[in-house]
C-alpha cells in the first residue's frame, strides 16, 4: 500500500495543482474545501490503477478516506478496473462495498468514473430501487451517483429511469446535480431526440438554467435560443 502511494506521489506536478484546486472548488465553504492535489492526469492515475487493481477492499477504503484527491480517485479507478475484470459471482461483493461507501465517493470525477461503470452496469437488468433511494439523499455525491449510474441504461436505449430520476432531481439546488442531469438528458437525446424533447416540453420552463443548457447543447442555435428564452 505504501509503495502504491509513493508511486502516486512521485508523479506530483506542482504546475497543475493550482488549476486543479480551482477546478474542484477548494475554497473555504466549497465542496472540496481542505482537499490536497498532486496535479496528476487521469491517464497517470489510470495506469497505476490498472497495475494494482488486485489490492484489498481494506486498502481501497483507506485511499477513499484520504484528503489527497488523487488517492481517492485512484481508489475509484481501481474499483472500476476490479469490477470490469471480475467474474459475475464476484461483482456482488464490489457492489456491496460501493454502496456501503457512497459517502466517500466525494467528488464529481470520482462519481463519474464509477457510477455507470460499476453500479449502473450491475443494475442494468436488475431492480433499480437503490438509485431512487440515492436520488432522495441529502448528500450531493449520492444524488449524482443516482443519475450518472443511468448512463449504463442509456447506452442500452433504456431511458425510463433516467427520466424518472431527472424529475426527482429537477428542483435540486446544487450545480453539480444540474450539470449531471443535463448531461444524462443530452445523452438520451443523442439516441432518441423525441424522448428528450418530450421531457423538455414538460419541464423546460422550470428546469435550472444550467441543466437546460447541458440538455440542449447539441440542438441547433435557434432552437437553443427558443428554449432558453422561455426558461424562467
Amino acid at each position: 500500500m505504501q509503495s502504491l502511494i509513493k508511486e502516486l506521489h512521485s508523479l506530483k506536478n506542482p504546475k497543475k495543482i493550482a488549476v486543479y484546486k480551482n477546478f474542484h472548488k477548494t475554497k473555504e465553504g466549497e465542496y472540496a474545501s481542505g482537499e490536497e492535489f498532486l496535479g496528476l492526469t487521469i491517464s497517470q492515475v489510470r495506469n497505476i490503477a490498472n497495475q494494482n487493481f488486485s489490492i484489498s477492499f481494506s486498502d481501497i477504503h483507506k485511499l477513499l478516506l484520504s484528503n489527497v484527491h488523487e488517492e481517492k480517485y485512484l481508489a475509484c479507478e481501481i474499483l472500476a478496473v476490479k469490477y470490469k475484470k471480475s467474474f459475475l459471482s464476484e461483482k456482488k461483493e464490489i457492489i456491496d462495498f460501493y454502496l456501503k461507501n457512497t459517502k466517500l465517493i466525494s467528488g464529481w470525477d470520482l462519481v463519474d468514473t464509477t457510477a455507470h461503470q460499476i453500479l449502473g452496469d450491475y443494475l442494468l437488468n436488475r431492480k433499480k430501487d437503490v438509485l431512487y433511494f440515492l436520488a432522495k439523499s441529502s448528500i450531493v455525491w449520492e444524488k449524482r451517483i443516482s443519475i450518472v449510474s443511468t448512463y449504463a441504461f442509456i447506452k442500452n436505449n433504456q431511458f425510463a429511469d433516467t427520466l424518472k430520476i431527472a424529475e426527482i432531481l429537477l428542483n435540486d439546488e446544487h450545480d453539480l446535480i444540474h450539470k449531471a442531469v443535463g448531461w444524462m438528458l443530452r445523452e438520451v437525446g443523442k439516441r432518441n431526440i423525441e424522448v428528450l424533447k418530450s421531457f423538455l416540453n414538460k419541464h423546460y420552463k422550470k428546469m435550472p438554467r444550467t441543466m437546460l443548457r447541458y440538455a440542449i447543447e447539441r440542438f441547433p442555435k435557434e432552437e437553443r435560443k427558443a428554449y432558453l428564452k422561455r426558461n424562467i
